[in-house]
């Protein structure tokens, strides 16, 4: 048996390539968008890719499942569960495999049996792996984001995220019934989930890779649970706020994402194009650190830095109708924050202009700055009559925030600009100043007066300031 885990950092996403040596096919389960990954690790394998399968319909990122199909002209198996609404209605059309709770997908002498466990989405699919050339017990569970390492995957996505309303108590009644099928099985198993920490589809996940049953039987407080109603109350308790863009996901997802063979390269253009483009009404997407931004930029240009939380703050803050141009980087950067779009879906990317748009031999328009201010400075700005906004989310604010601040996630602020005031200074602050900065350069770009509070509560309740809590 052959089995290989690729893990993608921005997304804390992992797929899976299964396979038999013996007669030289796989399966891969949950691929991303980049086909070219799995075409090279079959060819390094000395396998070829027959079937792509996916445990569900994914919310946070674009499935690769239907390129990758294309690609390797594999056949595509999916759940046959969802009902009317959340079955995937690209599937006749592909002429894929739609498989039930207990089917047997066979790839060589390796077994997959599709357990149907929905709760994190209706459709939700695990398979059990054998490698029938030694037993015929499992060996593993490809859980998707059924059951995670030390979590559950969360029940309200579909009415939080997809706006289906009154669907999360029973997703939750759903997945307390799911995880009870797993007492049946022996503690050895493996636990290979979709997700790790970082993902916005469980509200505690760890970052082990694997896990066993048997452990998470021990530690992780979802399997704790023996009574419904008390994990239901548990399950939907302080979930995070989910990003705005798993909306479009679970749409596209269920729909059919387009199949486009290869992967973004943007190519350099000029700071007269640029200009150009922004007036055009493209999303100027200045990717060089705060510091850098705040110094100078150009006029009503997005700053997102290219980091960890990069794909989660584009896909909350950027339009999916609207073409984007990067600001301030190099090709590899460039290219590598297209790959990122690309996996969620934002394949707009007209291309990018490196840092000597910023020099001064090479400025095309006049650099606007981007101001901050300490805490004990802002208290002097709230005393002239300026706002404190607060873009943290709502576990984080309930814990303790400054006094008299006003809450607004920075995932909702694009849809909720009316809440923010026009005619004054608007203080930002979140918890260390790094998600601020992006909500001032949002607000500046919408007109704003928007000054970030440097350190955000942290530095705020080191001063001594006051502090509340709850709300």
């Amino acid at each position: 048996m052959l089995f290989r885990r690729f893990y993608d950092d921005a997304l804390a996403q992992a797929s899976y390539l299964v396979g038999c040596q013996a007669t030289g096919e796989a399966v891969v389960v949950d691929p991303h968008r980049d086909a070219d990954l799995y075409v090279r690790a079959a060819a390094e394998e000395g396998v070829r890719i027959t079937l792509v399968t996916e445990t569900h319909i994914h919310a946070d990122y674009l499935s690769g499942s239907r390129e990758l199909a294309a690609r390797t002209g594999a056949r595509l198996l999916l759940s046959s569960g969802g009902g009317p609404d959340w079955s995937y209605r690209f599937a006749d059309g592909d002429g894929a495999r739609l498989l039930d709770d207990g089917d047997v997908v066979e790839v060589g002498n390796v077994r997959l049996t599709a357990l149907h466990t929905p709760g994190h989405t209706p459709e939700h699919v695990s398979f059990l792996v054998t490698d029938g050339a030694t037993t015929s017990e499992p060996m593993g569970l490809l859980s998707g984001d059924f059951l995670f390492v030390g979590d559950v995957g969360r029940p309200d996505l579909l009415e939080k995220a997809a706006g289906v309303a009154g669907t999360m108590d029973g997703a939750a009644r759903d997945l307390f019934r799911s995880l009870r099928r797993l007492e049946s099985l022996p503690d050895h198993l493996q636990v290979w989930p979709g997700h790790g920490a970082g993902s916005a589809c469980g509200k505690a996940l760890g970052a082990m890779p694997s896990s066993t049953l048997g452990y998470e039987r021990l530690v992780n407080p979802a399997l704790g649970h023996t009574d419904e109603a008390g994990f239901v109350a548990w399950v939907l308790d302080d979930q995070p706020e989910p990003p705005r863009y798993f909306a479009v996901m679970k749409r596209l997802n269920r729909d059919g994402p387009p199949v486009v063979g290869h992967l973004p390269e943007p190519g350099r253009v000029g700071g007269d194009r640029v200009q150009g483009l922004l007036a055009e009404g493209a999303v100027g997407l200045d990717l060089r650190p705060r510091e850098a931004f705040a110094a100078g930029h150009l006029p009503g240009t997005l700053n997102l830095p290219l980091n960890r939380s990069f794909t989660n703050w584009a896909g909350s803050l950027l339009p999916y109708d609207v073409p984007l141009v990067f600001l301030g980087v190099e090709q590899a950067a460039a290219r590598e924050a297209a790959r990122a779009l690309f996996f969620i879906g934002l394949d707009r990317v007209t291309g990018f202009a490196g840092p000597e748009l910023f020099d001064e031999d090479h400025v095309v328009a006049e650099l606007e700055e981007a101001e901050s201010v300490s805490p004990a400075e802002a208290t002097e700005r709230l005393e002239r009559g300026a706002l404190l906004l607060d873009v943290r989310g709502a576990g984080e604010w309930r814990t303790g925030h400054a006094a008299g601040a006003h809450h607004l996630h920075l995932g909702r602020l694009p849809d909720a600009l009316d809440e923010v005031p026009d005619d004054g200074m608007v203080l930002v602050m979140c918890q260390t100043g790094a998600r601020s900065a992006i909500a001032r350069s949002l607000l500046q770009a919408r007109g704003r007066r928007a000054v970030n509070v440097e350190g955000g509560v942290e530095a705020w309740a080191r001063a001594g300031l006051p502090m509340e809590r709850g709300g």
